[in-house]
């Protein structure tokens, strides 16, 4: 199962591109592929390396923690839900103190944890495809790690709704707000949103990329470790509360939950 490959990386003019490839289960963050992701991250420090372009095959570009696995593996709920908060905090620092640019490239949907990759990355694309949402408060949860990048770049307005709501909102919605630096109406036109960002790292120097990225994540790193530890216990007491477990089962049952006192 370990040697399975769901990370793709592939090497072309100074970009290295790392592609999540677990369609099956949505690119969930299962063991196997954060140790993947981790894997080609290291591999980024190499020279020949500029910058990094994080993307996805199939319909999402990640759906966040793969507690499923985790349970699979013999891990009673609580220890699934501490290591899957240990690796989506690894995920974001990686991104986040990478000396070299970081580019998300999503044209699917993008939930939980998945938010926070994009939040993490230093440009965000999102293509005609890319849908966002938080939906944990609909589970008795909260986007408690991820919010640690994804307050640093969304509006507080923004937030304030849909933290709360758990409504979905496209890629237009998401660039007006701050999740994601452009949306764009097709294909060709990400593609070229790309490729003029990264034309644009090529032609800067390692040192001017490092020392510029340094000026723009020097606040999200200040008190990072603190504030993740922090999320992390308060993730770990939702998950194990009797709402949570409400929220879920509803949720694998595909009944609401009994607080939901919705009209639709």
């Amino acid at each position: 199962m370990s040697d399975d490959p769901v990370v793709r990386t592939e090497l072309d003019a100074s970009v290295l591109t790392v592609t999540l490839d677990s369609p099956a289960n949505r690119n969930a963050l299962s063991s196997v592929l954060v140790a993947q992701v981790r894997a080609a991250f290291d591999s980024a420090a190499d020279d020949a390396v500029r910058a990094v372009v994080l993307t996805h095959t199939g319909g999402t570009f990640c759906a966040g923690a793969d507690l499923g696995e985790a349970l699979r593996r013999g891990l009673s709920p609580e220890e699934a839900t501490e290591e899957g908060g240990r690796a989506m905090v690894g995920l974001i620092r990686g991104i986040v103190q990478l000396d070299k640019p970081v580019v998300v490239v999503a044209d699917g949907h993008v939930r939980a944890g998945g938010l926070g990759l994009v939040a993490a990355a230093d440009v965000a694309l999102a293509g005609p495809s890319a849908t966002f949402a938080l939906t944990e408060s609909r589970l008795g949860l909260a986007p408690s790690i991820i919010s640690i990048p994804l307050l640093a770049k969304m509006t507080a307005r923004a937030a304030g709704r849909y933290f709360l709501t758990g409504e979905r909102f496209d890629a237009d919605v998401a660039a007006r707000i701050g999740v994601v630096t452009s949306a764009s109406a097709t294909t060709e036109e990400l593609d070229a949103d790309l490729n003029a960002v990264l034309e644009g790292i090529r032609k800067a120097s390692p040192q001017g990329l490092a020392a510029s990225k340094r000026l723009t994540t020097a606040a999200l790193l200040d008190g990072f470790d603190e504030a993740a530890a922090a999320r992390a216990a308060e993730s770990a007491a939702l998950f194990g509360s009797d709402e949570a477990r409400e929220g879920m089962t509803a949720f694998l049952g595909k009944r609401r939950p009994e607080w939901d006192t919705s009209r639709q």
